[in-house]
This record gives C-alpha cells, structure tokens and sequence, in this order.
C-alpha cells in the first residue's frame, strides 16, 4: 500500500545539487513526506532509476498524488549546444512532460503539485553589466538558455490556469563542484577554486576582468527549500526569481 502523507520527487537526485537537496528534504519529513529520487537504485524504496524522458518512469513517480515536484534533471550548458537533440529531448521535452503529468493530476482530482524548477541565469545570455535582477530582460543566446526560459514561461501559465502551483530558480555558478564532465560552461567557476588548491594549472576561458556569479551549494539548497515555501499568492503571476549570488572579478578571486 502506498504511504500516507506527502510525496516529494526530487529529479536529478543523484547529481550534484539533487543529492544535497534530497538530504535536506529527508530532514523535514513531517513537510515533504516520501522523498523519492530519480537516477537513484529503487532498491531501498526511495529511488527511482530510469530515463527522465521515459513515460515508464513518470507513471512509477505520479503512481500515487504527488505533493511537491523539485525538477532539477538537465543536460547542462555545454552539453546541451553541443548535442541538440539531447537538450531539447531531456530540458524542454522531458520538462514539459513532467508538467503535463502534474496537470493530469490536479484535472483527475489529486492535488496540485507544487512545481519547484532548477532554471539558470543562462537566460539572460551574456549580461553586459555586473547587476541582474527579476526585471533583466531574458536573451538566451544558447540552446540551454532558451530552453529554460521557455520552461519558465509554461511554469507561469500553468500556475496561472491552476494545473501546478509553480516557482522557478535560476541558479548561478555552484561551487565547489568536484571534478566532472558534466558539459557545464560554467564549469571554470569551481575550477578557480579546486584547482589551485589542488597544486594543479588550469586555462580560465575569460578574462581577468570578467565578473562571475557564484552561489555556494548550501546557499543554493536553502534557497531551492525557500521558494518551495513560499506562499503562491506572494509569487503572483511572475514565478520565477533569480538566486541571490556573490558577484566577483576573476582577478579579484585570482
């Protein structure tokens, strides 16, 4: 028999910010209930292994109401230019399944999901000051970017018409990531950090006087848990909010 309670799906929950926020979700059992994370085994009940963009898998998650969805699954920045069809098939396709399982739920009588997105500043393209807000015009100049921008868009409609209860995050550079191939372009902002401290030389892609937009992974957790929180009639129609960031110069960090 399924359990009583909440249901949390946490997508993505075996990556670099999913695993810390399934944790963190674990802490407050009596607030999201069952945490259930994909590209997790499903051998101790609280995983689901699977492709994101499987139907399959979307059936074994919304088997019982869903009370919070956080979507953080992705193919980052990088990856996703440099093969398009993965991008699009697993940010924008998958995406937008998932939201279409949370309408069928609200539609079919079950509760409205509370739809907590993992979006980027990836949006606003190559921001030509040091300052971005909630008001920088969105101007993705990648795949990666315009895919969650578009998802942003759904998230606001969706809300708007009732189906999910919906707030997305555009998150910056998380550090200190470790060493990986996950495709990110903002990979370098980790590496500033780990590799020297590592004794090791690394190319930084930008120059000395580039800003960087840097968020550690516990302020990002917080702040994913945060907008989680926050009660639908304060986002109004707008539901996405950009993560408060420490802006620095590379040669200030340097």
């Amino acid at each position: 028999m399924p359990s009583p309670g909440p249901v949390t799906i946490v997508t993505g929950g075996a990556g670099f910010i999913g695993r810390a926020v399934v944790h963190a979700l674990r802490q407050a059992p009596q607030a999201y209930g069952r945490v259930i994370g994909t590209d997790f085994a499903a051998a101790d009940g609280v995983g689901e292994a699977g492709d994101i963009c499987d139907e399959a898998l979307h059936t074994r998650l919304f088997d019982q109401p869903v009370s919070y969805l956080f979507h953080l699954a992705g193919v980052l920045s990088g990856a996703s230019e440099a093969d398009f069809e993965a991008g699009k098939r697993i940010n924008l396709d998958a995406s937008i399944a998932l939201l279409e399982r949370c309408r069928q739920q609200a539609e079919g009588g079950g509760p409205v999901v509370r739809f907590v997105y993992a979006s980027s500043i990836a949006v606003f393209g190559v921001p030509t000051g040091d300052f971005v807000d909630d008001q920088t015009p969105p101007a993705p100049f990648l795949s990666y970017g315009a895919h969650k921008y578009a998802i942003e868009v759904l998230i606001d409609d969706y809300s708007r018409r009732g189906f999910i209860d919906g707030r997305a995050l555009r998150l910056s550079g998380v550090v200190v990531r470790p060493p990986s191939q996950s495709g990110a372009l903002s990979a370098f902002n980790s590496d500033i950090f780990r590799e020297p401290l590592m004794a090791r030389a690394f190319a930084c892609p930008l120059p000395p006087e580039a800003t960087i937009w840097l968020s550690s992974l516990d302020c990002t957790v917080s702040n994913l848990l945060a907008i989680a929180a926050v009660p639908p009639e304060t986002l109004g129609v707008r539901r996405t909010v950009t993560a408060p960031v420490l802006t620095a110069r590379l040669v200030d960090v340097a």
